[in-house]
Order: structure tokens, then C-alpha cells, then sequence
């Protein structure tokens, strides 16, 4: 449902790609590359550490706010939540569990005092979260530059295509250039 409802949103942005800067005017594109705290992000993402991936992309938009570095966060919030759909399809419970203590681990503390929780609760608390948060992103990365922002997502759209079970483990190659 959600990859339905994110596809439609995807469609949209694309069908209104025409109202962004007319050809051969200079575009307002921000590389991410241009930031490696955003490179940094998406080797978490890579190995799996979704809190150090939000962290990393959460003090970007402190450091330097944009459209695209809310857009990254928000592609951060989807990775979690299609890796979490994709764990639950194949019952992969106990990963669940460790997502779940990926994101609440902080401190050494944690380890005397860990946080607890059922899989599939934690399952369904992460998503409803990451869910909310990645709306609410993604609207202030409109807020800031509707144009930077449909074109990230077109980018997002044709990378979750071309890599539709894996597409979370890392951000678009165009990102990276």
C-alpha cells in the first residue's frame, strides 16, 4: 500500500516536471556530493545503520538547510520503511528486532538498560514514525525548492526502479556524481 501510495506521489512529481526551469536556463541544482556529511549517509545506509544515516542527514539540514538535504532525510525514512516491509515479506523477524535496536541504541548506557520490544511491535512503531517524519521532510523540501525537489525525486523513482529490491542499501547513483 505504502509503495503503491509513494509510486502515485512519484507519478505525480514526474507529470509536473515541466513547471521546474525551461531548457538552457541554469538550474539551482546543489549537488549532494558537494556535501560528505551526504556521502558519509549513505554508507550507513549501506551497512545497514539507519540512526547514524538519520543522524548524519539531520545535522546537514542544521549545518546547511536545502531542499535536497531534506530530501535526502526523507529518502533515509523510506529506505527504513521499505527495509522494514521487506524484512516482515520474508519474516525476517529477528532482523526487525535489530533494526528496532539499531534505532534506539544511543549510549554505552543502553547496554545495562537496553530498550525492549516485540519485532512486530517494533515493527509497526518505527514505520508509523518513519512514515510521519518522511511527510513532513519531504514538505519542507518543497517549501524550500519545489523544482530541486521534483527532480530528486524523479532521480529516487527511476533508482527504486531499477534497483527494487535493494534500493534502500543506498542512495541514487546520480546522487553520487
Amino acid at each position: 500500500m505504502v509503495i503503491r501510495i509513494t509510486l502515485i506521489v512519484l507519478f505525480g512529481l514526474f507529470m509536473r516536471w515541466d513547471e521546474g526551469a525551461a531548457f538552457g536556463e541554469p538550474a539551482r541544482v546543489v549537488s549532494l556530493t558537494t556535501r560528505p556529511s551526504l556521502a558519509k549517509a549513505n554508507l550507513f545506509l549501506a551497512a545497514g545503520d539507519y540512526r547514524r544515516a538519520l543522524e548524519v542527514c539531520q545535522r546537514e539540514i542544521n549545518d546547511a538547510p536545502s531542499a535536497a538535504s531534506y530530501i535526502y532525510l526523507t529518502y533515509v525514512y523510506h529506505a527504513i520503511d521499505a527495509y522494514l516491509e521487506h524484512l516482515s515479506q520474508e519474516e525476517r523477524w529477528m532482523a526487525v528486532e535489530q533494526l528496532y535496536l539499531n534505532l534506539a541504541y544511543r549510549d554505552t548506557e543502553d547496554l545495562i538498560d537496553p530498550p525492549g520490544g516485540l519485532a512486530r511491535m517494533a515493527k509497526e512503531m518505527i514505520q508509523s514514525s518513519v512514515r510521519q517524519q518522511s511527510d513532513v521532510s519531504a514538505a519542507m523540501a518543497n517549501r524550500l525548492d519545489k523544482a530541486e525537489s521534483n527532480r530528486l525525486w524523479v532521480e529516487q523513482a527511476q533508482w527504486r526502479t531499477m534497483n527494487p529490491k535493494t534500493w534502500w542499501q543506498g542512495v541514487p547513483t546520480a546522487w553520487m556524481q
